[in-house]
Parts: structure tokens; C-alpha cells; sequence
């Protein structure tokens, strides 16, 4: 007996090579397939006479395959049938290109239902490529009901490679034909009343395959709550268990705070000030700290961050500092061990490739020690930080003490990296009941926008700290969109930018400037030999850049090049020479979309600018502006489109990264804001997350119901459904 637990390849008709296709959509079980909603639907359920269909008409027919034969095209020798169709009122000829197995299926004499679009050609109209299926007739009237493609609202689901929509609806509706009544009900039978919403067997019924357009969105809706229900109560239920882990309380030395903040060679701001006091009040408690630094780029996080670092280390605990790319923590560790170099702290850096360590113990210096030494002293306590990458996270590396971890742009690592950096501390100075170890405190930074909705939503179990504030004295960035026809006049710009001591950074898409070819998806071709050029093909390559722009452009200006391929090395190198005036103008891919300091920079133009997502684009703005010196960006795009406008303005008219964040959901809808596709977030649901009434709602009473049943006692198939959810999003 089938369950919705049962593996994908234990159904009839989906074989070892099916179940790989479907593994890339994340369809791994029958509830994985059956969760697989439809995108949009076409309404066929009007079946229509011959004699009245229309030219450029999306219909649906019924009638006796009269004759059906195969052929080829005259130009390209395509493989076609050719069909005729009749029903009372008239015939229509039915062509399908490149489907020569449809003879071999259909016969003459047949009775069809067909679905498509009427198109016109010189020997007149014909149905184009038709969905179809075979109907039975009884003294000649038709049966057109039950049907899977056609004679009915049929659903179109997001696809694959050489998985149609057709097949997905051939494996779906015998699924659940045979889980008819056998789908435990998760939604509390009190929510379920009070808003009104569908059984889960009718709502799986009418979301797949909907009697009438209403209760298609009937059933969305129930789906989009309980989604958003589920994981609400997951992050809820993990701030639950959090509360019951111990960490190390750090006490709060005023004393020493104010005389590090004094020394630095600038002023907080309101906002810095206020979420250090937060986060500091939060690692004086015996539980572990998990919370969110937001902040626009520029705005200070490091710092504050490093406040917090500092209190851990004075109060005998050691501290670990993960940043996503190589670059940005090699600065972290270069900012960091500047501004604790009179603070007699050891400081180490790792990462996959390199490994440094400095001792302000003795005399200041940088000391070279072996990978195996420096994870000796890191494991002894010795390391009262250690800054790095992914590398951190290694099973070999095993902390004496570790109080707190940071964890810079953290939405770029997963829930399972950010719990096994926690598992690494060794800590024995208090222990955890659940766990046997002290949990470190954990903050998290980003300044990638997050719209709130979102925010309250996926990152439910941490407190929020926002810096909403840039230091004083920065200007404004001006930002404009470029056509095609003022690419002179920026460059001119650029010039004289230069000749006024400014460096410039230039932004592209790609590294490479082949061509690449992709299979037309707009026109569906049925024939896979015709290809059109893929849009990057057009879009400006490193490479190409830099070459045009030292040879052709600006041949008296010095330009570079930086890309993702280079070595570590080369691209700290790179960078060291821009930040030191070396060369005027860095060409370079998305490799300094996070992180990267160069003040005296007044400009970013970035190439093909549509191809990037506003959050994204914002990180880019935010490499400039770092200074008193007012500066520039240019979004140089080839797209009119009118939602390419739209989107670009929403960067110019937004006061700050939080305001663009709600435009870009507003404007963009389901998207992938905040690594959301590690949690497996479909379309539907972060439409959902438009409606902030919705986010609340479904937050208050998941509130309410872990107040009343924490352990979901009363609720055991509820109990289930989360206890897989959490499992498929790295909490357990």
C-alpha cells in the first residue's frame, strides 16, 4: 500500500531514469510530487463545436479521427502528422510537428478530445499541436468527462528537462485516486473551521485538477497557510529548544567598552550603539544568543560586531568569524587584527588555502606556524579568535572554549553549516543539559536587504538588531540608468573622475564570451535540433570588457581584470594594488558583490544590470560611497522592457536597502531572497509573503498552539509534518 511516505520509485511507471529528472525538482517521495503544485492552468473545460471556433482561439474539441497520417515538412523535413478530425458540425485538420509516435498512438476511426490553439497558415486554419486523449462514444454522443488533458481545467506545472506537464499529470491523478481518504489531516480541525478552508484530500483534488477556477484558489489558499503555518511553527519550535540550551554568560564591562570605543578613529552612530547594547544584553544570559545584525552596506556591522567579539575574549572565551568569500575575510582579518593590535589578543586566519596567525603577545608580529599548529592552539583555547571561511566549519578543527560565533552575510550559508560551526565548541566550563557542551552565543550579519515579511517568517527564531544609519558624512550615492546611446557620455564621466584622483569599478555578468546555445523555451520547438543563442550571450564578458576598455576606451588609464577563476592569491593581490592607487579602473564579475573596501572608489557602472536582482545590484552600489568623496552609479542596461524599468527605478526611488527590499517582493514576486531555497520555499508560498495580515496570522497561532501543545501531543499527524519539515531544513 502506497503512503505519501513511499519513495518516487515505488510508483508504477517511474523508472530509474524518471526518478533522476524528478530528484531535480526535489521530488523524492509521493508527498514530494503531490506538493508539486501547478504554476498556472488553461481552461479547457468548454468543449466547443467545430463550426465555431476562432483563429488565434485557445479551444477545446470533440470528435472522430476521420483520417491521421505521417509526413515532413518541405523546408526542414521535420517529422509531422496530419490529422482530420469531425464532429456534427464540421471538420478541422490537426497537425502536430515532431511527435511521430502520435500516428502510432491515435488511429482512424478513433474518438479524441483535444485541446491547443487554432493557428492559420496558406492552406487555412488547424489545430496546432493539440493535447489529446481518447474518449468513448455511446450511439454516437461523446463522453468528455473525467478526462486528465483535456475537456477540463487542466494544470500546467513547472518542468524539467523531458518532464511535461502531461506526464506529471499522468503519474498524479492515479496517486490520488488511490490516497482518496487516506491523507492524514495536519491543519487543526478548529483552524480548518474557522477559516473556512478545504479537507486535504479535496484540497489536493482541486489544487492538481480544479472543478472551476474558484476552487483552484480556494485550495492555494489553504496551502499557502499551511506552508507558512509550518514554518512558523519550526522556527518557533527551534527558539523553543534554543531557550532550553545553556551557553557561557558573558558579563557586560562597561568600562572596557567605552575605552575601546573612545580609541576608535570615529564616532558610532545612534543605531551602532543601540544594537551593541542589544547584543551585549543578550550574551550576559545563561542561554544562547541567536540573533540577526541588518544593516545597509556601509553601515558599520563590523564593528559592532567586534565590540561583542572583544567582551567574549576579555571574558576568557574565544570567538569564531566566518565570512563567505576568501576576500572578505581576509579584509575581516586585516581590519580586525588592526583594531585590536593593542589589545593582547591572538588572532588566527584559515581558510581552505591559507592559515596566518598573530600574537600580540609578542612584540605585534605576524608568525608562521604550520595548519597542525595553529589547530592545536585552537583547540587548546590558545586562538582567542580565528577568522575564516567555509573551512571553519571542518570536523578537524575543535575550539577549547568558544563563546561566540559570527557569521558575516550569513543567509549565505545554510541551517546545518551555521548548527555544525555551533557543534566545533568544545566548551567544559558550563554544560548542557540537552546537548553536554555549552551552546555559543550566535550572531548573524547581513546586508542584504530582507523584507520584513520575510524576516518574520524564516528568520523567526532570531532577534532582530538594525542599523539603519551611515556614518556621518557620507553623501548619497546618485545613481541613473544608462541606455545604449549614453555610454559616451559615461565614459567621458569616467575620465574625468580619474583625472580628479578617483578609481573606478566596472561590473559583468560573465567571464567568458562564447556564444551558448539553449533550446528555445518561449516557442516550445518540437524540433530539438533547432536552437536559438541564449541572452548571455549578449551580455558583456570580463575578458571582452577589459579589453575594450584598455585598448579602445581608455588606453592612457590603467585597467585590470578580477574574476571568480583566479587564485586566492591573485585576487588578494588584485585588490591590494587597487586599494593602493596602482590602477585606475577593476573590471571584474560578481566576485566583489560582498565585502570589498576601496574608498577612494567614486564609481560603479555595471554592465547588462538587468541581469542581476536588486539585492544584488544594492551590494554592488555599496562598493562606493565609502568615503567624503560623492560618487556614482550607472546601470547600463539594453532591455526597454517595462518591468526592466521599473525594476531598476525601485534603486533610485528607495531610501534605503529595507524599502527596496519590499519594492523588489513587490515587483519581483516569488524570488530567491535570503538563500529561501535552502528552505525548499515554492512559488506559492513566497507569494504569500506579500500578505504581511497572513505572516502574522499564521504566527500567532503557531504562538498559540505551542503554548497549549508543546510537544503537538494532540496533534500527531501535525507532529509528523513538521517533525520532516525541520528535517528537510537542517533543524534536526
Amino acid at each position: 500500500m502506497i503512503t505519501l511516505d513511499t519513495p518516487i520509485i515505488q510508483v508504477q511507471r517511474i523508472g530509474p531514469i524518471f526518478q533522476k529528472k524528478l530528484k531535480k525538482l526535489g521530488i523524492e517521495t509521493i508527498r514530494d510530487i503531490l506538493y508539486h503544485f501547478p504554476h498556472r492552468y488553461e481552461d479547457f473545460s468548454n468543449v466547443k463545436p467545430i463550426a465555431r471556433i476562432k483563429f488565434n482561439e485557445k479551444c477545446c474539441i470533440a470528435g472522430k479521427i476521420l483520417e491521421i497520417k505521417d509526413g515532413r515538412t518541405w523546408k526542414k523535413k521535420m517529422p509531422l502528422a496530419n490529422a482530420i478530425i469531425q464532429d456534427e458540425t464540421g471538420t478541422i485538420e490537426v497537425i502536430w510537428f515532431n511527435q511521430p509516435y502520435i500516428t502510432k498512438t491515435l488511429k482512424k476511426g478513433d474518438y479524441v478530445c483535444m485541446a491547443g490553439k487554432i493557428s492559420l497558415t496558406g492552406k487555412g486554419a488547424h489545430l496546432s499541436s493539440p493535447a489529446y486523449e481518447k474518449i468513448s462514444a455511446t450511439n454516437n454522443k461523446l463522453s468528455v468527462t473525467n478526462l486528465t488533458h483535456a475537456g477540463r481545467i487542466v494544470p500546467v506545472y513547472p518542468e524539467t528537462e523531458k518532464l511535461s506537464s502531461r506526464w506529471l499529470r499522468y503519474i498524479i491523478m492515479p496517486l490520488l485516486t488511490n490516497l482518496k481518504n487516506k491523507i492524514p489531516e495536519a491543519l487543526p480541525a478548529k483552524i480548518i473551521k474557522e477559516n473556512n478552508f478545504l479537507a486535504i484530500d479535496k484540497a489536493l483534488w482541486q489544487i492538481h485538477f480544479p472543478d472551476s477556477i474558484e476552487l483552484a484558489k480556494k485550495a492555494k489558499q489553504r496551502f499557502s497557510f499551511e506552508e507558512l503555518f509550518n514554518i512558523q511553527l519550526a522556527v518557533l519550535k527551534e527558539r523553543m529548544l534554543l531557550d532550553q540550551e545553556s551557553a557561557n554568560a558573558i558579563p557586560f564591562n562597561v568600562d572596557l567598552i567605552k575605552r575601546f570605543v573612545g580609541c576608535l578613529p570615529f564616532k558610532l552612530t545612534d543605531a551602532q550603539r543601540k544594537s551593541a547594547f542589544q547584543i551585549l544584553k543578550d550574551m550576559e544570559k545563561p542561554h544562547p544568543m541567536n540573533r540577526l545584525l541588518e544593516g545597509d552596506v556601509g553601515s558599520g556591522k563590523t564593528i559592532v560586531a567586534l565590540i561583542a567579539a572583544l567582551q567574549t575574549i576579555k571574558a576568557g572565551y574565544q570567538v569564531a568569524f566566518m565570512a563567505p568569500t576568501e576576500i572578505l575575510a581576509k579584509q575581516h582579518f586585516k581590519e580586525i587584527s588592526t583594531r585590536l593590535q593593542n589589545l593582547r589578543i591572538n588572532i588566527g586566519f584559515l581558510t581552505s588555502k591559507e592559515d596566518e596567525f598573530i600574537s600580540r603577545k609578542l612584540k605585534n608580529q605576524t608568525i608562521e606556524i604550520s595548519r597542525q599548529k595553529l589547530l592545536e592552539k585552537t583547540k587548546k583555547g590558545e586562538i582567542d579568535i580565528l577568522l575564516g571561511t567555509h573551512a571553519l566549519i571542518q570536523d578537524k578543527i575543535k575550539f577549547g572554549g568558544l563563546g561566540l560565533v559570527v557569521l558575516d552575510e550569513q543567509h549565505r550559508f545554510g541551517v546545518n553549516q551555521r548548527a555544525k560551526l555551533c557543534k566545533n565548541a568544545t566548551s567544559k566550563k558550563k554544560w548542557s543539559k540537552i546537548t553536554g557542551i555549552a551552546i555559543p552565543h550566535l550572531l548573524s550579519m547581513t546586508a542584504t536587504p530582507i523584507p520584513r515579511t520575510l524576516a518574520l517568517t524564516i528568520y523567526g527564531d532570531l532577534d532582530l538588531s538594525i542599523i539603519d544609519q551611515l556614518p556621518k558624512g557620507r553623501k548619497k550615492i546618485k545613481t541613473e540608468i544608462i541606455p545604449p546611446k549614453g555610454r559616451k557620455k559615461i565614459y567621458t564621466f569616467i575620465k574625468n573622475q580619474v583625472k580628479k584622483g578617483r578609481q573606478i569599478f566596472v561590473i559583468c555578468p560573465r567571464i567568458e564570451g562564447e556564444k551558448t546555445e539553449i533550446e528555445n523555451p518561449e516557442t516550445k520547438l518540437k524540433n530539438k535540433t533547432e536552437k536559438k543563442i541564449s541572452p548571455w550571450a549578449n551580455v558583456k564578458a570580463v575578458e571582452e570588457e577589459y579589453e575594450k576598455l584598455s585598448k579602445e576606451i581608455f588606453p592612457e588609464l590603467k585597467v585590470e581584470m578580477l574574476h571568480g577563476k583566479m587564485t586566492p592569491k591573485e585576487k588578494e593581490k588584485i585588490m591590494l594594488n587597487f586599494k593602493n592607487k596602482k590602477f585606475d579602473i577593476l573590471v571584474s564579475t560578481s566576485v566583489i558583490e560582498v565585502g570589498i573596501d576601496i574608498p577612494n572608489a567614486s564609481v560603479m557602472m555595471i554592465e547588462g544590470s538587468d541581469r542581476f536582482g536588486l539585492a544584488q545590484l544594492h551590494q554592488f552600489r555599496g562598493r562606493v560611497g565609502r568615503s567624503k568623496y560623492q560618487s556614482y552609479c550607472f546601470l547600463l542596461t539594453d532591455s526597454f522592457s517595462q518591468k526592466t524599468r521599473q525594476r531598476l527605478n525601485a534603486l533610485i526611488t528607495a531610501k534605503n536597502g529595507f524599502e527596496l527590499s519590499e519594492k523588489d517582493l513587490e515587483i519581483r514576486g516569488p524570488g530567491d531572497f535570503s538563500g529561501t531555497r535552502q528552505w525548499g520555499i515554492p512559488d506559492l508560498i513566497m507569494n504569500s509573503l506579500k500578505d504581511m495580515a497572513l505572516v502574522e496570522k499564521t504566527r500567532q497561532l503557531a504562538k498559540e498552539l505551542l503554548e497549549q501543545d508543546p510537544e503537538l501531543k494532540k496533534h500527531p499527524a501535525l507532529r509528523d509534518k513538521l517533525t520532516k519539515f525541520r528535517q528537510k531544513i537542517h533543524l534536526e
